[in-house]
This record gives structure tokens, sequence and C-alpha cells, in this order.
């Protein structure tokens, strides 16, 4: 004996699984946008790994206003990573070119924390405010979309301060673990503190605004 979906059911799991193979293709995409600029491998997953924490904050949304996940939500959920990436990528540009001129991550992670709070935070809240009205929609015809609209919302308010916390962290971490195997491998001394940056290094003003 055998049973299967047939019906709605079925095209409900075909469009899901396209959906999960376009959200593949999608992360690849932005590895590679991320990998190039940053001349990295291992950096774009410290960007990217904000995407999950962007998809909790937006089932504990639904949770939150009594909501069902519905397909209209995973949209949302989807479109909800590259926005998440982009808060990611201010700061962790910032990071990338102030370790240079510092000669210091640590440093540059500070200053990286004082430059972009404010552009990152505003930038979040002006995202949730923009579909505010379409959570508070009470017409049926807008209805179907109150569950994507939750999804962005809260997702990029939850992944929002998770990056602030988690990516500087990552960064210290990563760092520390390439200390490591320099020394487990190739003999060299593991810095036991950071190199102090010149006083006079502030951050630019340009890349603050």
């Amino acid at each position: 004996l055998t049973y299967s979906f047939e019906g709605d059911e079925m095209q409900f799991a075909e469009s899901m699984d396209g959906l999960f193979q376009g959200f593949a293709a999608a992360l690849f995409v932005m590895y590679a946008m991320l990998a190039i600029p940053l001349k990295s491998y291992i950096r774009p997953f410290i960007i990217l790994s904000s995407v999950p924490f962007g998809m909790v904050g937006a089932i504990w949304g639904h949770w939150l206003l009594g909501l069902q996940v519905s397909f209209l939500s995973i949209c949302g959920m989807v479109a909800l990573a590259g926005i998440v990436v982009n808060d990611g990528l201010v700061l962790a540009s910032f990071i990338q070119a102030y370790s240079r001129k510092t000669a210091s991550l640590p440093r540059a992670v500070q200053l990286a924390g004082e430059a972009r709070f404010r552009p990152i935070i505003l930038t979040s809240l002006t995202t949730a405010a923009g579909v505010t009205p379409l959570m508070l929609e009470s017409s049926l015809q807008a209805q179907f979309l109150i569950p994507m609209a939750v999804a962005l919302a809260s997702g990029v308010l939850f992944a929002t301060a998770v990056t602030l916390v988690l990516l500087p962290s990552l960064y210290m971490i990563v760092e520390d673990l390439r200390h490591a195997f320099r020394w487990l491998i190739r003999g060299e001394s593991f810095p036991t503190s950071a190199p102090s940056a010149p006083s006079e290094l502030r951050p630019d003003p340009r890349l603050s605004a």
C-alpha cells in the first residue's frame, strides 16, 4: 500500500522545494559577493551567521502575535536574509578597514562598534517601521500579507541586536583561532595582548554617517 499527497498539498510541497532551492542559491551568491571584497573565505561566514537569528526572531514574532507560519511568512524570512546581511556587512567593512590602520583587531572592533552602532540601529528601525502599517492593517484584502510583514519586522530587529554582539565576538574568536593555528603549526608566538592604536587615530567622520 502506498499513499501520496495530491492537489493543493502537492503544489505546496513543490513550491516549498523550489523556495528552498532558490534560497540556497541566494546564500551561495551572497557568500561569493562577500568573499570577493573582503578577500577571505571565513569572514563571509561570520556575516552570514546572523541569518539564522533573523529567522528565529521572525518565528518569535509570529508566536507573540499569535500567528501561524505560512508560505508568505517563509517568503518574508527569505527576503529577511538580504536585509540582515546588510547590517553585518556595514560592521565588517568598517572592521576590515580600520584593522589595517590600527594594526590591532580589538581596537578596530571597538571603533566599529562606536561608529556603526547608530547607522545600523536606525537602518533596522526604519525597516521595521516601514512594514508596521501593513501589520496593523485590518482590511480583509491585506490579511494574508501580515505574516510576511511580521517576519520582516521582528526578524530584522532581533537579528540586529544579535549582530551587534555576535559579529564582533566572532571576529575576535576567529583571530584567536588563527593565532593558535600559527602557534601550533609554525611555532609562532601567540600574542598575549593586542598592540594599542595611536591615540590620535579616530574614526573617519565620513564612515560614521
